[in-house]
């Protein structure tokens, strides 16, 4: 719009062009994916049929950030306006990446010396996040758990950790049911922030949550940078390693070596001058989710320049690390199709149901350049299965070319009713299954090379047992979770400890094997 004007005196003024401010346009994809995720669209209006948009079975070797669109989904999410769902996607599609190649490729990097036995994987988090969860006190709580955890598995292992969060995007969840009942009403499950609310009267899904979770994402990164930036994680700053939450005083003994240990060490690196370094300072931490919702990681995919050669590759920006979960591995599904595609190091859940071809053949869809590290394979069979599933699996892979990361899942095999009705976890259960990973990998010349938990760093009373001695009473002291029940600060610790245990010793004792030793 040009405007221009006289002054008093006639005279011509200087001609100046006002703009109005440009109007986003959404990518042909995302107005197909649009399509795809709403009910209220005529199909027939569009020239298109529902089983069209969904496409074949048939894997191809073109692939784009769209072309999930040709696979059968599960999990499907399906929104009631089209104008809404392109409003949220072509604003996703604006806004600038969360993470940097830079950062992917340097996780990628200590990944593959994990896939090689130079380092251990610590990834943990929330179930499911919630949008309140983005505060200070959480998630410092939660930083300072995974710290404390990791100087434990530091000196247990002696190698070096590799710190990953389920954290600034864990918010969607996979659900076994997508209806609930509720006060005799049956409503849509919650199925996290990012797609409706827990409140019952949020639970239509509402497109416009995915733009409010990158910008809650956002702001758990920014959180977590200036978090790190200034001292959070230094080492010369010291924990609170009371140790008060232990109730046996055998185990407390046992842990009190532990930390002896580590900050004597600290100590002594202080006093020979050795702890000048910046690596004692700060430290690397990543970010994951489960890569649920795909019209969101499609538009968080990014064609980028990669550092290490200069070529343009296709990244997704929204985490450094993500997975397919264990209900959307199918081979010819959607995720898989997904996730063949970039850049990121990527995780696989491993249930007992996955039978040893169908590893082998995820693998050689998703890794079909047998890059170290490339894949984790985040085992969850429960400690009832894992004897008789994971030593086929460990054989399966080591008759291909693929070098993985091994992390043991063992919570989510493990997930019950307690008496109360309440969704628990026992300890002892997650412990046992644990320490059959470590075990089932010696004994097949193999290594577990990493642990995934849902924790927390609060005080929660979700999973019994532990050292607090947690028991199906307490359950309501403190239940919080708004999904599957998370490990408490105290539970995460003993996971920890029991893991550096088990190093140093070849065994893991159980809480009370260690309360009677």
């Amino acid at each position: 719009m040009v405007h221009e004007s006289l002054s008093k005196s006639g005279q011509r003024l200087p001609v100046f062009i006002k703009e109005d401010p440009q109007k986003l346009i959404p990518s042909e994809g995302a107005i197909r994916t649009a399509k795809l995720r709403s009910s209220s669209i005529d199909h027939a209006e569009y020239g298109t049929s529902h089983d069209e948009l969904l496409g074949t079975n048939e894997h191809t070797d073109k692939w784009t950030p769209t072309s999930w669109h040709t696979k059968p989904i599960v999990q499907d999410v399906v929104y009631s306006s089209l104008d809404d769902v392109e409003l949220a996607l072509e604003k996703l599609e604006a806004l600038p990446p969360l993470v940097s190649p830079y950062e992917i490729n340097s996780l990628q990097e200590k990944l593959r010396n994990a896939a090689l036995g130079k380092a251990f994987v610590l990834q943990g988090g929330d179930c499911a996040e919630l949008f309140d969860y983005c505060s200070q006190e959480r998630l410092e709580s939660k930083m300072k758990i995974l710290l404390q955890m990791s100087l434990v598995l530091i000196w247990g292992t002696k190698l070096p950790l590799v710190r990953i969060g389920r954290i600034a995007g864990q918010f969607a969840k996979p659900r076994s049911n997508l209806t609930e009942e509720v006060d005799g009403k049956v409503v849509p499950s919650f199925r996290g922030d990012n797609i409706n609310g827990f409140d019952v009267s949020e639970r239509t899904p509402d497109p416009s949550r995915l733009v409010s979770a990158y910008f809650h994402s956002a702001a758990t990164l920014n959180f977590i940078r200036s978090c790190l930036s200034s001292g959070f994680a230094d080492l010369h700053r010291p924990f609170d390693w009371s140790l008060s939450h232990v109730q046996s005083s055998a185990v407390k003994a046992r842990y009190r070596t532990v930390v002896d240990a580590i900050t004597e060490g600290l100590s002594f690196m202080k006093t020979i001058g050795a702890d000048k370094s910046s690596t004692l300072e700060s430290i690397d931490f990543y970010t994951s989710h489960e890569g649920l919702m795909l019209e969101f990681e499609q538009c968080l995919t990014r064609k980028l320049r990669d550092p290490s050669d200069g070529t343009s590759k296709l990244y997704n920006t929204s985490a450094h690390f993500l997975w397919i979960g264990d209900r959307t591995r199918q081979i010819n599904g959607a995720h898989v199709e997904y996730f063949r595609g970039i850049m990121n190091p990527i995780g696989v859940k491993v249930g007992p149901s996955m039978t040893a071809d169908e590893l082998v053949a995820i693998l050689d869809i998703l890794d079909p350049d047998n890059i170290v590290g490339k894949v984790t394979l985040i085992t969850r069979y429960g400690a009832g299965n894992i004897s008789s599933v994971l030593p086929s699996h460990i054989a399966a892979v080591k008759r291909t070319k693929h070098k993985v990361v091994w992390m043991s899942d063992p919570c989510h095999g493990n997930t019950k009713s307690s008496i109360s009705g309440l969704k628990t976890r026992d300890f002892e259960d997650i412990m046992n299954e644990l320490a059959q990973a470590l075990q089932i990998h010696k004994e097949n010349d193999s290594q577990l090379n990493g642990v995934h938990l849902e924790l927390t760093g609060d005080a929660v009373t979700e999973c019994i047992g532990g050292s607090a001695g947690l028991t199906d009473e307490d359950l309501q002291i403190r239940y919080q979770t708004v999904c599957d029940p998370r490990l408490s600060e105290s539970q995460s610790l003993d996971v920890a400890f029991l893991i550096a245990d088990w190093c140093k010793k070849g065994t893991m004792l159980s809480i009370a094997e260690h309360s009677s030793s």
